[in-house]
């Protein structure tokens, strides 16, 4: 395709019963109008989502109008590929996937609620995005070190803060899955410590921290305000809950040999 027309906002649209809609919807009758209404209304709960695909559906049907397509019922394949190829020369892959997205819900909406035979968006493939690596950021073992020294162990909470910190930092667990350990989760092998998390689907993960680790977490078992904390779920609460039955028979099936 050459001399595609670049994607544009919204600029024609219809008040429908008190309500403001494209006009290729209010084309399409007073069903295409409430289908419309109640897409973003009753179908989408999240209000980010809401947004974004209110956003792409109002540029698709105000470029749609542009290049004197009549209706909603008159969209057709080759109008949601020629509008994602122009889209492709301008937004990131992700971005263009996401409008893709809107649009086949939206159709798919439509369809069920008998507004349009087909839905024009199935046929048409988005550009591929592959993700090789990820962007969370890794300290490197000085700036964990510097992280680990700067916080004050003269306190329990200090030594809590410490052995925390420093649990995530060796063993690369999530927040969720250091929280809900317990005290018997550590444990002692070979004058090394380790440590069992319970990992994604509550699957429990044995893993051993590194030995630089060791004088990171040994002191929080020594101080003399840790030394009365019950066996269960490790909490600056004294209410807190034990850990679920469910979690400790995942952690009992694969455990460290």
């Amino acid at each position: 395709m050459t001399n595609l027309p670049m994607p544009i906002a919204a600029t024609a649209t219809a008040v429908w019963n008190g309500s403001t809609v494209p006009a290729l919807i209010a084309a399409g009758g007073e069903r295409a109008s409430m289908r419309f209404l109640e897409f973003f209304a009753a179908n989408i709960r999240n209000v980010h989502t809401r947004r974004a695909y209110a956003r792409a559906a109002d540029e698709f049907l105000g470029w749609c109008a542009s290049v004197g397509v009549p209706s909603i019922a008159a969209v057709k394949p080759v109008h949601v590929a020629t509008w994602i190829e122009a889209a492709t020369r301008e937004l990131a892959a992700p971005s263009v996937k996401q409008r893709l997205a809107a649009i086949r819900h939206l159709f798919d909406w439509l369809v069920t609620g008998q507004v349009v035979p087909i839905n024009p968006a199935h046929s048409v493939r988005g550009p591929s995005h592959v993700v090789t690596s990820g962007q969370t950021p890794v300290l490197d073992p000085s700036e964990a070190r510097a992280l680990l020294d700067s916080i004050d162990t003269s306190t329990p909470a200090g030594l809590r803060d410490r052995a925390l910190i420093g649990l995530m930092v060796y063993s690369f667990a999530r927040i969720g899955a250091a929280l809900g350990m317990t005290v018997e989760d550590v444990y002692t092998q070979n004058r090394r410590y380790g440590c069992g998390c319970a990992r994604k689907a509550a699957s429990g993960t044995r893993c051993r921290v590194t030995t630089t680790s060791t004088n990171t977490s040994s002191p929080i078992s020594t101080a003399p305000a840790c030394a009365t904390i019950p066996r269960g779920r490790y909490s600056a609460r004294s209410d807190a809950a034990p850990a679920s039955s469910h979690a400790r028979r995942c952690r009992k099936r694969t455990p460290m040999r």
